[in-house]
């Protein structure tokens, strides 16, 4: 099973590359997309993506300063 492959055959690397997505921002994508299909529990993915996203968040904070 391909986790991160929608029934129409767009790939989340697709996405993301599509999108010029930073190594921060693909991983939220990367664990949305997958959340819920690759365990039983989807609550561990969506962490994962928290995480990514609050790191973004810093690193663009800081480089405000």
């Amino acid at each position: 099973m391909n986790y991160y492959k929608a029934d129409s055959g767009l790939e989340t690397i697709d996405y993301i590359e599509a999108f010029n997505l930073n190594f921060n921002l693909g991983n939220v994508v990367k664990y949305i997309t997958r959340a819920g299909k690759k365990t039983d529990r989807p609550l561990e993915d969506l962490g994962k993506a928290s995480w990514y996203i609050n790191r973004e968040i810093e690193r663009l904070r800081n480089n405000e300063e």
